[in-house]
């Protein structure tokens, strides 16, 4: 599946998180934890085509071929859905 490379190419999908933030959200989606504000704001900066299309070329790697992919896209939207409802409702100021 040559798109999500292509995909990733285009937009720049590499360049535009850091590496805390890909870790914490990569860990969020293929293993189990939460991902911070901050790297929740990377992620919504990434955008959705970028998300989606580096956790399905992460499916495609051999490494994870036991993981049920079904799992990790409904894992991965939630993230992304976790975030939007974070990012849109700014945290009061304590």
């Amino acid at each position: 599946m040559k798109e999500n490379d292509q995909i990733i190419k285009e937009n720049n999908c590499e360049t535009k998180m850091g590496l805390p933030c890909v870790l914490e959200a990569f860990t969020s989606i293929f293993k189990t934890g939460s991902i911070s504000n901050k790297c929740c704001g990377e992620l919504i900066v990434l955008g959705k085509v970028c998300h989606s299309a580096l956790v399905k070329r992460t499916l495609e790697n051999p490494l994870f071929k036991d993981l049920n992919p079904a799992t990790i896209i409904v894992k991965s939207i939630q993230t992304w859905n976790n975030c939007l409802a974070l990012i849109d409702s700014p945290s009061p100021s304590t």
